[in-house]
């Protein structure tokens, strides 16, 4: 059974006239008793009678013209989804972020892409590395963004935005804080797998230090928690630039004056999957957005 054989049906069994159903539908009227015939003959039963130059529907044509009809609008309707979804009118996007980049960078591109498309809904759950990775990978997100570059295969990555990494500790720590110190000082550190603690450790080789010869004291899982134990104490850790800003215009952290280079947040998308419409705005959106104010 064809779509096009269901709109022939409710077209002739509307009109009750083959004549007139084919001048509606632009056919021939032999085009559409043949079509009726073919789904007759197909399922072997009989829809209409033809009553002298007449024709009406039998009893099993008209249980069968309601399940016709319900179906040519669903049909329907899923068309004009379609349509909407092309459009941008309606649609969800999935996506996933490690901390820094979901909490400081996301929200103001987030909204205003909302404001752009107000029926897209945005799905954000916020991880680190290697769990966005994960769930791009796994198909549970279309768009991940995480903090430095990344290389592993399967993936497209590209640069959408950069931020300074700083070392920083508690106001309360005496003396000066240089490369040679951080190897003597106690550390907080993000878990294994984040974005800033890969970072941090490829700048700490650049400067001589072995990542791998620190005293880590404590393991920590979100950029709230490294902070509070630091301010709390005389350890040391790596943050983000903006994330520690306000902290240390209050007094609570200072700044080591030690260099570490520029980070990039990459964007990262599956190479073989079809991002949707809403997902590949969105992409292309993160790409061209300025910062309102700038």
């Amino acid at each position: 059974m064809t779509f096009e054989q269901l709109v022939v049906f409710v077209a002739v069994a509307e009109r009750q006239h083959l004549t007139k159903a084919a001048e509606a539908l632009r056919l021939t009227p032999s085009a559409v008793s043949a079509s009726i015939k073919t789904l007759e003959n197909f399922y072997n039963v009989r829809l209409f009678n033809r009553v002298g130059r007449g024709i009406e529907l039998t009893r099993e044509g008209r249980a069968f013209l309601f399940e016709a009809k319900e179906t040519i609008a669903r049909a329907r309707t899923a068309e004009a989804l379609l349509s909407e979804l092309g459009g941008l009118k309606t649609g969800q996007i999935d996506l996933q972020a490690s901390q820094t980049i979901a909490n400081y960078w996301l929200p103001e591109r987030l909204l205003a892409f909302a404001t752009l498309y107000p029926g897209i809904g945005i799905n954000l759950r916020i991880g680190n590395t290697t769990t966005v990775a994960s769930a791009i990978r796994a198909g549970d997100a279309e768009i991940g963004f995480v903090e430095g570059a990344f290389t592993e295969q399967g993936f497209a990555a590209a640069a959408v935005n950069s931020d300074r990494m700083v070392i920083v500790a508690s106001s309360r720590l005496a003396g000066t804080v240089d490369a040679e110190r951080l190897k003597r000082l106690d550390w907080i550190m993000r878990e294994s797998g984040s974005g800033t603690r890969s970072v941090l450790e490829q700048d700490l080789a650049a400067l001589g230090v072995d990542p791998q010869g620190l005293r880590i004291r404590l393991t920590l899982p979100s950029n709230e928690s490294v902070l509070n134990a630091v301010m709390s104490g005389d350890c040391v850790t790596a943050m983000s630039e903006t994330v520690v800003a306000p902290f240390v215009a209050g007094g609570r952290l200072r700044v080591a004056d030690i260099e570490l280079a520029p980070r990039q947040f990459t964007l990262l998308r599956h190479k073989e999957r079809h991002l949707s419409a809403a997902a590949k705005e969105f992409e292309a959106f993160c790409h061209t957005y300025v910062v309102q104010g700038t």
